[in-house]
């Protein structure tokens, strides 16, 4: 990685995206932690960074954000390479990270007020009203007076996503918002999020809540071993996985050497017992095959079709096939 100068702004770039990063690699000994990843989100984008446990996500988060430094590669955040730009970039970023820190004796107000006393960018005129806006934002005006050692997990959740959002920012990045909420609690964040996109914030969110994610995100990126093995919009990245098909039958054997002539692997047909109108399930997709070719191999068969759906490949599905790992992890 080139020498640069903290002091020196530099040449903006890319003015497109509100993160990118190209060749970053970030070890730890002999090991890559962040190994050689290009990483693309556009600005005004909902970003979902996904990755099982151990998989970069948050040391990516660090290296983007300042608070480590790589050991190659290039980092644009809005526009402006990083570190160099340290200093003039982080004042439109807001960040929750790791879990939120707070002094426990002070109340939830207080600690946001002595936060924000220590931003020198943040007028001192308004700050009173700022707080009380942000804690009103993320439900917490309630307990604004309390101990934040009083407060719960989920309490403090909302306080940390309250410090982001103390002034209007470029850029949120949030490492497990709805960490600790409860349903209504993740629902209002989710609300919040697409609230700020719509009103030109860049958001982006480290989850390992894949429903969350599919309602929440417009584009995803996947960690894997160190490495971004895909990303994009989030309705690409679905459809670019296989879909299966349903088909609903009391030929369930006819059905399954019709599937079998087509190339296609049928699910298992009913064991004895089992009712004679039953569900064959495509296990391996379509591989190709169009469905409606399919539907009428069955018809000149013989075979009743009582039912037929294709179903398009989930999030989760894609995830599992380019890990290889399920997803009730944290990384």
């Amino acid at each position: 990685m080139k020498a640069t100068d903290p002091h020196e702004p530099g040449p903006p770039v890319a003015a497109g995206l509100a993160i990118e990063t190209r060749g970053l690699v970030k070890r730890f000994g002999h090991r890559a932690a962040v190994d050689g990843i290009d990483l693309s989100v556009p600005r005004g984008s909902v970003f979902g960074f996904l990755g099982p446990n151990g998989s970069g996500k948050t040391t990516t988060i660090r290296l983007l954000l300042g608070l480590a430094t790589p050991n190659s590669g290039d980092i644009s955040v809005l526009g402006r390479e990083m570190p160099r730009a340290l200093a003039s970039v982080l004042p439109d970023v807001g960040a929750l990270v790791e879990g939120p820190g707070f002094y426990p004796f002070l109340s939830g107000a207080g600690n946001l007020l002595r936060l924000d006393s220590a931003d020198r960018h943040a007028p001192s005129a308004t700050r009173r009203q700022r707080v009380h806006d942000a804690l009103d934002r993320v439900g917490l005006s309630h307990a604004a007076g309390k101990k934040v050692r009083a407060y719960s997990l989920g309490m403090k959740q909302r306080l940390g996503l309250a410090n982001a959002m103390l002034r209007p920012r470029e850029l949120l990045v949030l490492d497990e918002p709805t960490n600790g909420l409860d349903p209504q609690g993740t629902r209002e964040v989710r609300g919040l999020v697409r609230s700020l996109a719509a009103g030109g914030t860049t958001v982006f969110v480290s989850s390992h809540l894949l429903a969350e994610v599919e309602q929440m995100c417009t584009h995803v990126g996947v960690m894997s071993a160190g490495r971004l093995v895909a990303q994009g919009p989030l309705d690409e990245l679905r459809s670019s996985g296989q879909a299966h098909v349903l088909i609903q039958t009391p030929d369930v054997e006819r059905a399954a050497r019709v599937l079998a002539r087509l190339g296609l692997v049928p699910g298992e047909a009913p064991g004895p017992g089992s009712p004679r109108e039953a569900t064959a399930l495509l296990g391996t997709g379509l591989n190709g095959v169009e469905p409606e070719s399919i539907v009428a191999a069955l018809v000149a068969d013989g075979v009743r079709v009582r039912g037929f759906t294709v179903e398009n490949a989930s999030l989760e599905d894609r995830f599992v096939s380019l890990t290889g790992e399920g997803f009730d992890v944290v990384g």
